[in-house]
């Protein structure tokens, strides 16, 4: 079992200290509140409180009555994550938390932006993966740099900036040979115009980016508001070698939602 002082030194090695690139002054653009014509859920209510995040009740079978459409397994890998990292001194006061499930097709919603706190299912969207990752369906996932492809695990948010793809926020992979490299390859949470469920239909696939978890340009801002600055975002996929080696999916929590998993780490079918 990995000892708590060792996984915090490990993650704590993985946070620099400022970020690697250089923050500028988001544009002054205005607010785009969720449509309640769209995916956006923050008008949810909670089903519980917060409290039932703890030993007694797994935080993703908790998750899940907010988000019946996402895969409960899924869920409790993801809070297990991040628990394993507040254990190591990552994140303690975080409050939102994003699940990306790229088992699933581009043009179904596959992510989910939940708070914590309040108990509520904030956004239930569609999001891109990487150009390099596969069309409608994503398949391969890399941490390097020109690869294109989107990256695997748990994230912590940093700040937000403005840039080629307008308002984006950073994110620290906390997981070595895996998305460590996601702040040096840019890879950041943007909106986009190609990440348009109409269009996607006739093409048979969402737009794809260069690696970023692309998203609505009608819900980007709002998004990143709420994710921004020390909260959690986790990307899954039935990679039986990430899945395997993960330090984040090692800790106890983690392994009790490895059980309930097919031999191969993927998710029940149905």
């Amino acid at each position: 079992m990995i000892q708590p002082r060792t996984l915090a030194l490990a993650i704590a090695a993985l946070l620099p200290a400022s970020p690697g690139l250089s923050a500028r002054k988001p544009a002054n653009q205005p607010t785009v509140l969720p449509s309640s014509a769209g995916t956006a859920a923050g008008d949810t209510p909670a089903s519980t409180d917060a409290s039932a995040l703890s030993a007694d009740a797994p935080g993703g079978r908790w998750l899940s009555r907010l988000a019946p459409g996402a895969d409960p397994k899924v869920l409790e890998l993801a809070v297990s994550a991040m628990q394993c990292a507040q254990s190591g001194g990552v994140g303690a006061d975080a409050r939102r938390l994003a699940v990306i499930d790229y088992s699933r097709p581009s043009l179904m919603p596959r992510l989910w932006v939940f708070d914590l706190a309040a108990g509520k299912l904030l956004y239930e969207e569609v999001v891109a993966h990487g150009q390099g990752s596969g069309d409608n369906m994503a398949t391969r996932f890399s941490n390097d740099d020109g690869s294109h492809q989107s990256s695997l695990g748990l994230f912590v948010t940093a700040d937000t900036y403005t840039g080629r793809n307008g308002y984006s926020l950073r994110m620290k992979g906390l997981e070595p040979g895996v998305n460590d490299a996601a702040m040096a390859r840019a890879i950041v949470m943007h909106g986009a115009p190609y990440v348009d469920p109409v269009r996607a239909k006739s093409m048979g696939r969402l737009g794809r980016s260069w690696g970023c978890p692309a998203v609505r340009s009608a819900v980007a801002r709002p998004m990143i508001d709420l994710l921004k600055g020390g909260q959690f975002v986790f990307s899954y996929y039935p990679d039986q070698a990430w899945l395997a080696r993960s330090a984040l999916l090692k800790c106890p929590a983690a392994r009790n939602s490895l059980a309930h998993r097919g031999a191969d780490g993927a998710p029940p079918s149905g």
